[in-house]
């Protein structure tokens, strides 16, 4: 088993972003294929993110003013909480006082594009192979895309190793090896395997790999396929191998209870582990574990898209298109992922990537076939996350069985 924990370059780099010192990202420019005038008419460029906590929004600030300068313009950031953003790009959308790049998590692209308040980047010329098909399917809109992200993230199953070589226990790979892992690590306050089944799109995004590696759909929740998915997590409580808390748990939560030492195994993300790395864990990762052994794992792609505004200025547009496509390619996406635990979304990149960050093993692997949350159902996804997140609170607590959830919770 490969021991995860980071280099100390990388531990540097992000205790040097948390103090709020300048961390050069090495970033590069882009490699042309964008239509933009260079006759030096559009000087600034307003850009709106979320990245408004440290240690990101000192290392992204350096990567936006990096590709700024590369295209010859002034940065003018601003950021914002999360859960605003949306709110306030459609209130700036109907007073057309969009920014000229605006970032979004991907599965919103869909819905700001459906308004007009987004360009296709065809309009500029902008490249957009190579990309993973899971990031360009969440950035497309009626066969345009829309956006492109450097980074995304994904889900994975964290282990301590620990607890699991004092067991005599190889990481699960399948459900019945997670199963009876979970069963062999459950003593005294300990859980053998925690995951987020909250009330919120973090619990539909956490039961995503499972459903899709079983094969069911989100276009129909009452397969057979989704219910099996659902009977998983629900025996896991049930045999009291997982904690009845998951129902309350954000995937922050578990994070916690995992570097406490009271949970052996987590499905999680790669955005934990600068804590991972700060805690005495000695953890690992593999990908999610898939119900039938030798099924190809498959998760939900998570992380952000760099788009161009519909801002009405046609020279701002074309360079603001030149700008996204500088902060995609490919050296300031290996120079993104390895100072933010997140993974190219160039696939050509992703054996470098490992190479040089052996810790992202897992998720770099998983990112190759995951999947867009509005892939299938584009802007009714929102109201689907929700029957899923109520559907498997109704599962869990014994007020529906798991073939009869999603039914019912489609119909409340």
């Amino acid at each position: 088993m490969k021991k995860t924990h980071a280099s100390s370059t990388r531990r540097r780099l992000l205790s040097a972003a948390a103090t709020a010192a300048v961390v050069p990202l090495a970033l590069t420019a882009c490699g042309g294929g964008s239509t933009a005038s260079d006759g030096g008419e559009v000087e600034t460029l307003t850009v709106l993110d979320y990245y408004n906590n440290e240690p990101e929004k000192t290392l992204w600030q350096d990567a936006l003013e990096a590709c700024g300068t590369e295209v010859g313009v002034t940065i003018e950031r601003e950021t914002m909480p999360g859960a605003d953003l949306i709110q306030k790009v459609l209130q700036r959308a109907s007073s057309n006082t969009l920014p000229d790049v605006l970032m979004l998590d991907n599965p919103d692209v869909q819905e700001i594009a459906q308004t007009g308040g987004l360009t296709p980047l065809s309009q500029y010329g902008v490249d957009t192979s190579g990309f993973a098909d899971g990031i360009l399917e969440a950035a497309s809109y009626e066969g345009e895309v829309y956006g492109l992200g450097p980074v995304v993230n994904t889900l994975g199953l964290f282990y301590n190793v620990e607890m699991l070589d004092e067991a005599g226990i190889e990481p699960p790979k399948t459900w019945e090896e997670l199963k009876a892992a979970a069963a062999q690590l459950t003593e005294g306050d300990r859980y053998g395997v925690g995951f987020s089944a909250v009330a919120t799109y973090e619990g539909a995004w956490q039961f995503l790999p499972f459903m899709w590696t079983n094969g069911a759909d989100e276009t129909d929740l009452t397969s057979p396929e989704a219910a099996e998915a659902l009977k998983l997590w629900v025996d896991l409580v049930e045999s009291g191998s997982a904690s009845e808390s998951v129902l309350n748990w954000s995937q922050a939560d578990v994070k916690d209870q995992f570097v406490a030492g009271n949970l052996a195994m987590m499905v999680n993300g790669p955005w934990q582990i600068p804590a991972l790395e700060e805690s005495d864990v000695e953890y690992a990762s593999v990908q999610v574990p898939v119900n039938e052994e030798g099924a190809t794992p498959v998760a939900p792609l998570g992380g952000e898209v760099w788009t161009v505004p519909n801002t009405g200025d046609e020279a701002k547009q074309a360079k603001a298109a030149e700008f996204v496509e500088c902060i995609s390619n490919d050296e300031n996406q290996m120079a993104i992922a390895t100072a933010t635990y997140k993974v190219p979304t160039r696939t050509d990149l992703i054996d470098d990537y490992v190479a040089e960050v052996p810790s992202m093993e897992a998720f770099a692997e998983q990112v190759r076939n995951a999947r867009s949350r509005t892939g299938q159902l584009g802007t009714d996804w929102p109201e689907t996350a929700t029957d899923i997140y109520t559907g498997i609170q109704l599962a869990l607590t014994g007020q529906a069985e798991p073939e009869e959830a999603f039914e019912q919770a489609g119909q409340g």
